[in-house]
């Protein structure tokens, strides 16, 4: 029994993981796979019972896990943020929530019969459009930066504030079914509010000041802070009964609100943590669905499908766009992609559970509902949205351009060169005489940091697929590497090492999993190459042939070439890296630096 038990947690781990990187492979979101893969495993095939697997202790790893993924989502909401993009995103995340859940509320209620309590609840539940479903969409789509802006802010914004209502509901819910009189209920909904509101604030507070004075060593930031989130949802639901998800909500947005304080750590390490936790649970979660819930909804749950992505989300966006510089077309793409994700499937799972156990009977249909609107506004809108982008024409081309960090006599030539051969190019640099020269040779520059937070409003990414840090600092270059990491991918970003790098020991140096691929190769560094061309070596392009191949070129040129960058067949950029596996073929453009010959 006892190896039964460990096969079972052993291969949902497995299946979790599996289906994150076949997610991250087909460039789809992971939820969609997790959904599928615990229906398969659980009322498909039978393979794996939750309920008899965990028993007493499914709840309580579903509480705990779904209050982690709250305090995580919480974490990313900065107000300063949510001001920085326009009234659109402000609109979108109030007055047009509040129309979604109305919207939705409603035909619930009258199509499915659900009572109005369970109704407004499933409601709000489901006016999340998360981050994780709606990042991976853009990529693919790739619609234009207004559009990608609005999507994106809004996603991040609405996860945790749509969590906060949707529990703020659960709550209202539960004070109304442990009293009748209305009195009684305000009274134990506003305990249920002071409570979670008073204890998330002060505990995330307190916490952000014990990280920010650097009280906590920073190897027990990340084990502390998980065992502070566990601690304050235990003891807010304590003193008051369901005050606990508010709790933790309130104090990640606390900490990510208090000034000087950095927690890029924290959320790595949450991000980590909930990508297990998701992997998990929604497998377990899926799991326990019958198919006889579905029956039961019936064609009826279709229709609030089909009323979430047609009526309700078009008229929440005209409505908050209104006077906005959107076109009519960008409004109807943003009206097309809304799709639900993590938060919708996690909390309506907790409160179905929570709520049966109170004597809700329709709560148990709650959570195939949801997974329906789940699964069906991504397979959806995946599936369409490129397609209707290019209707619409809202699509980007696909991003083959490159930033250049810094703009000196090295970033120059290549960008040049890079220019010349139909690439997009971005130089950026602090220094305005190596910005000043790159504008008179025609290149598009950024003056300032592109670290910074100006570069951040203010530099324009779109078009944008590569990163080459070739500053000659290599202090800059690497954080260059790491900020724009999540921007292109981490197979996109290459470092050009200073010269300074290859005389010093490895306990000076970054580690490589920070940096970006090497360039050019093992004994290539951003003094040879300014050396080179001060000395009168130059950017020379060459096509192959079935005459001249690859090792020819090298044969001619011997040492006095660094080959630099290649265009295949297909018109793609290939960039030389060390310890690269590039094999150049006939009809294939290699551009290198060739120094003149001494006589």
């Amino acid at each position: 029994m006892d190896n039964n038990i460990l096969l079972s947690l052993a291969g949902i781990g497995v299946l979790g993981i599996s289906c994150q990187w076949l997610a991250w492979w087909a460039r789809l979101p992971a939820i969609l796979f997790l959904l599928v893969a615990g229906i398969v495993v659980g009322p498909v095939f039978n393979i794996i019972d939750p309920d008899a697997l965990f028993g007493d202790l499914l709840f309580p790893i579903v509480s705990l896990s779904v209050a982690v993924i709250l305090f995580e989502g919480s974490l990313t909401l900065k107000f300063d943020d949510i001001r920085g993009h326009g009234k659109t995103v402000r609109n979108l995340i109030s007055i047009g929530a509040l129309i979604t859940w109305i919207i939705i509320a409603y035909s619930t209620h009258y199509l499915i019969n659900f009572p109005f309590e369970l109704a407004f609840l499933f409601g709000a539940v489901v006016i999340v459009t998360g981050p994780t479903v709606i990042i991976p969409m853009l990529r693919t789509v790739r619609p234009n930066a207004k559009i990608a802006n609005v999507l994106r802010w809004e996603g991040i914004a609405i996860d945790p504030l749509g969590a906060l209502l949707a529990v703020l509901v659960f709550d209202f819910i539960i004070s109304g079914q442990q009293h009748n009189a209305i009195g009684t209920i305000a009274l134990t909904f506003g305990k249920i509010i002071s409570t979670g509101f008073s204890i998330g604030f002060i505990s995330g507070w307190l916490l952000g000041d014990l990280l920010r004075k650097q009280l906590v060593p920073q190897y027990l930031r990340n084990v502390i802070t998980l065992i502070a989130v566990s601690t304050v949802y235990v003891l807010s639901d304590t003193i008051e009964h369901e005050s606990g998800l508010l709790a933790v909500t309130i104090m990640g947005m606390t900490m990510a609100n208090m000034k000087e304080l950095n927690i890029d750590d924290i959320l790595d390490f949450k991000e980590s943590v909930s990508l297990l936790l998701i992997s998990v649970l929604f497998i377990i979660l899926a799991a326990r669905i019958e198919f006889y819930q579905f029956v039961l909804l019936g064609w009826p749950a279709l229709s609030i499908l089909a009323i979430t992505m047609l009526v309700a989300r078009p008229v929440s966006v005209f409505i908050s766009s209104i006077a906005s510089d959107l076109s009519i077309n960008e409004k109807l793409m943003i009206s097309w992609i809304g799709p639900r994700g993590i938060v919708a499937a996690a909390v309506s799972s907790l409160f179905a559970l929570r709520l049966e156990n109170a004597g809700y009977v329709q709560a148990a249909l709650l959570v195939p509902l949801t997974f329906l609107i789940i699964i069906g506004t991504v397979v959806i809108q995946s599936a369409t949205s490129s397609f209707i982008a290019i209707l619409l024409k809202v699509r980007e081309p696909s991003p083959t351009g490159l930033l250049i960090i810094g703009a000196g006599n090295v970033a120059r030539a290549i960008g040049k060169e890079l220019q010349t051969q139909g690439f997009k190019v971005v130089l950026t640099d602090s220094s305005w005489e190596n910005i000043s020269i790159a504008r008179m040779d025609g290149l598009e520059t950024y003056y300032g940091n592109p670290i910074s937070e100006h570069a951040d409003r203010n530099l324009n990414l779109i078009g944008l697929g590569k990163i080459l840090a070739m500053s000659g600092r290599a202090n800059l270059d690497t954080l260059a590497c790491l900020r724009f990491k999540s921007e292109f991918g981490v197979e996109n970003v290459y470092e050009l090492k200073t010269t300074r790098e290859k005389h010093i020991s490895d306990k000076h140096i970054v580690s490589t999993r920070h940096r970006g691929y090497e360039l050019f190769g093992d004994d290539i560094a951003y003094g040879n190459l300014a050396y080179r061309l001060r000395n009168g070596a130059e950017l020379k392009s060459t096509q192959l042939s079935d005459e001249f191949s690859f090792d020819q070129y090298l044969e001619k040129y011997e040492d006095r070439v660094v080959p630099m960058f290649a265009i295949n067949n297909k018109q793609q950029l290939q960039i030389f890296v060390s310890n690269g596996k590039m094999k150049p073929e006939a009809g294939w453009i290699i551009t290198g630096m060739i120094q003149a010959k001494t006589t």
